[in-house]
């Protein structure tokens, strides 16, 4: 039997990708109690709910839970992630709720709220929301810390978010965004100037080797995953610039960590070393402008502006934008400001 077990490192994607060759000996048996036996904390639901939404594939092509798998067949399944041992609590959050039907959820998250439950974080999340605005989720069989989750943004990121009210559209949802089907545009303010108007940053992303809490691009590709990032300078201010981001993968911190290393860290990022001034010049009222800037905006300065995507249940193509949060409308106006007096000195 070889198992080719492809696990994304904590992406933003919330899935997991499994690939398996069935050995020459195996005899008939239905695919579902195949996969159990070979996939940890993998419940027969959970495959049984990856079958229905098309997310089991023997040969390339899907296949039903009563498929008999035979020797040599080459097997891939698309699976939320496993649950985890974290008790979870409804509590009653607002949300800014852009859209909901039946099956999804638009979400635009505010900065500073997590998004799902994790070390020091065990309350006051997205998801301890969601479970108690939402009655489907609290429903949902294989209850874990990401009921409904697909993707995430990080904490101090705002933004749209989508969210899965059954497992079914929740399976289809990553089966989505695995085959890349889901555009999502970011925007964010970042360090310096370009001589380009748009761009290309392609980098393996991987934890760093000394502080596993940051990710590093490793140009060598022989660690991390490939990710690409696009991006399209918006409008210039002189020291700092507002760029579009189009994902065409969806690695842990992919938008801050490709920009640091292109040299351009998202404004006020402190994980990243955009907390300090990098560019501009050495004067004091400046330092004191850019410092004001801080304030205003506590936080990488980084927003998930829309999503794109084909309904999973309806298939009809849907489309969300949302307007930047007041703290980034407010550092680009002053930002417009400060450029402008400049070019009229």
């Amino acid at each position: 039997m070889e198992d080719q077990f492809e696990h994304p490192e904590e992406e933003q994607e919330f899935y997991e990708h499994f690939h398996l060759i069935v050995d020459k000996g195996q005899g008939l048996l239905r695919i579902d109690k195949f996969l159990m036996s070979r996939l940890e904390n993998a419940s027969r639901n959970k495959i049984q709910n990856a079958a229905k939404a098309g997310n089991i594939f023997v040969n390339h092509k899907a296949v039903k839970q009563n498929y008999k798998v035979k020797p040599m067949d080459e097997i891939s399944i698309v699976l939320a992630y496993p649950p985890r041992e974290i008790e979870l609590l409804p509590e009653n959050i607002p949300l800014n709720i852009a859209f909901e039907d039946e099956y999804i959820v638009i979400v635009n998250k505010e900065p500073g709220m997590v998004v799902h439950p994790g070390y020091g974080n065990y309350t006051g999340t997205l998801v301890n929301a969601l479970m108690y605005h939402f009655k489907e989720i609290l429903k949902m069989k294989d209850i874990d810390e990401r009921p409904g989750l697909v993707h995430r943004i990080d904490k101090n990121t705002s933004g749209i978010l989508l969210i899965a009210k059954n497992e079914i559209i929740q399976t289809r949802l990553a089966k989505m965004f695995f085959d890349k089907t889901i555009d999502r545009v970011y925007q964010a303010i970042v360090w310096g100037d370009f001589d380009e108007e748009e761009g290309t940053i392609t980098g393996h992303i991987g934890r760093n080797l000394k502080d596993r809490k940051v990710m590093q691009v490793f140009p060598d590709g022989e660690y991390g995953k490939h990710a690409v990032t696009h991006y399209k300078v918006l409008e210039r201010f002189g020291y700092v610039t507002l760029v579009e981001c189009r994902l065409e993968t969806g690695r842990t911190h992919q938008i801050r960590a490709h920009f640091q290393h292109i040299g351009h860290p998202l404004f006020n990022d402190e994980t990243y070393g955009g907390d300090r001034i990098l560019k501009g010049t050495t004067f004091t009222k400046y330092k004191q402008f850019v410092n004001n800037c801080f304030e205003i905006a506590p936080r990488h300065c980084l927003h998930a502006k829309s999503l794109a995507f084909k309904h999973p249940a309806t298939g009809i193509f849907m489309s969300f934008d949302s307007e930047l949060p007041a703290d980034m409308q407010t550092l680009i106006e002053k930002w417009r400001r400060y450029a402008k007096h400049n070019e009229m000195e």
